[in-house]
């Protein structure tokens, strides 16, 4: 993922009289529905600046308020919350045996979430499905409609896929999702955006620097540094699956070898229980998972060596990045839970002796199996709300782009 897709910038005199506006919109993310006086309070607006604002964002289609439930005798107040004629980014996740796509209002909601089941197919049959889905949805939502922000299971270079272990995929060209829409395309790693999720409004909200880890089929994983993704150069950066923790005579699919990815998910415990190779990793998982849960020693023992790999993982990444939390996604958690004991000395063995006496929390995902669609929605609304994009839908939506309301006040 390019990091030119997280610009809050926007530039020139137009675009600057909207800086104010972004706060503002942006602060609806993660303050649902606040009142007037919460939003003055919490971005230091006067009382006369806060209810001058809300009512150009008003006019805009941005805003719309609601009266607040009565409480006493106070004064009648009122809830900020999204226009319901205002803009949307088309939020889409690809995931191993199926895709998923919902709209996102200003606030981060999701909503009319569909699910696309295309189980083996490949590439050019996902991307028809998709396609087919994004015209259909930039029809019924017309100019509202303003991104496309997609998250997939494979690594992410320069806004492109180049392959995906995961998918079986190699290089992919995802620009025909879009074509004939004139949206723009973003495109990142699921973990990643999972991790953005996470760190803005999940379990590791608050930090400043966090580590997320996904386990599904392989491990991916994500840091996000005040919010915003670190991902290398050229936006591949976070395949902690294929750093080389595992045995070096196994080959990965990636074309490595000694991949961590071998060690943590179904074809680990399949390989330990000596089964064959799962055709659905994820599945075979969560079946070994209830075995071992029920009494199953051998189950039982494959998923601890599982475990235990996970944990060492998971100490080394915080040796390298030095979190304050790391959150766990997918798989993950629940691996975890079934031998708590085994995490925990593999994470604590494995952390360097000044981070023992503190180390950073590991905890669960908030998100759940939302997490990577909630971070696409994230990164779309991050370049839906830019001070030049808000100019822009000024004008879509007033009919006046040359001269708005905005400008002449």
């Amino acid at each position: 993922m390019s990091t030119g897709n997280f610009d809050a910038g926007g530039g020139g005199a137009r675009t600057a009289r909207w800086r104010t506006a972004v706060d503002v919109v942006r602060h609806l993310r993660h303050h649902p529905r606040p009142t007037r006086a919460d939003l003055a309070r919490d971005l230091a607006l006067t009382s006369g600046s806060a209810t001058e604002i809300t009512g150009r964002l008003r006019r805009a289609k941005l805003l719309s308020e609601e009266p607040a439930p009565v409480a006493g005798r106070g004064r009648p107040t009122t809830l900020l919350r999204p226009h319901p004629e205002g803009p949307l980014t088309l939020a889409v996740e690809i995931r191993h045996e199926e895709s998923r796509c919902a709209v996102a209002t200003v606030d981060g909601r999701l909503h009319d979430v569909r699910t696309l089941r295309h189980d083996d197919g490949g590439p050019e049959q996902v991307r028809a499905g998709l396609a087919a889905a994004v015209r259909e949805l930039r029809r019924r939502h017309r100019a509202r409609l303003r991104v496309v922000s997609l998250a997939v299971a494979a690594t992410v270079r320069d806004g492109r896929v180049v392959q995906s272990a995961a998918l079986g995929w190699g290089p992919v060209d995802l620009a025909p999702l879009t074509a004939g829409t004139h949206l723009p395309l973003l495109v990142g790693n699921d973990a990643t955006l999972a991790g953005v999720a996470e760190a803005r409004t999940g379990a590791t909200a608050g930090a400043r620097t966090a580590l997320h880890l996904l386990v599904d089929v392989g491990v991916g994983g994500g840091l996000v540094v005040d919010g915003r993704p670190v991902v290398g150069a050229t936006g591949a950066g976070g395949e902690v699956g294929h750093l080389p923790l595992g045995d070096p005579g196994r080959h990965c699919p990636c074309g490595a070898t000694g991949c961590w990815d071998l060690e943590v998910d179904g074809r680990a415990i399949a390989r330990h229980l000596g089964d064959a190779p799962p055709t659905d990793a994820r599945d075979y998982a969560h079946r070994m998972l209830a075995r071992a849960a029920s009494g199953d020693t051998g189950a039982a023992l494959a998923v601890r060596r599982v475990v235990a790999a996970l944990g060492r993982g998971t100490a080394g990444l915080v040796n390298a990045h030095d979190p304050d939390a790391v959150s766990l996604g997918g798989l993950a958690g629940p691996l975890r839970a079934a031998a708590p004991d085994d995490f925990q000395a593999a994470y604590a063995g494995g952390l360097m002796a000044f981070h023992r006496d503190r180390p950073p929390p590991v905890l669960d995902a908030a998100h759940g199996d939302l997490g990577a669609l909630r971070g696409a929605a994230e990164v779309g609304l991050d370049r839906m709300t830019t001070g030049a994009a808000l100019a822009e839908w000024h004008g879509v939506a007033t009919g006046d782009p040359a001269q708005s309301t905005w400008d002449r006040n």
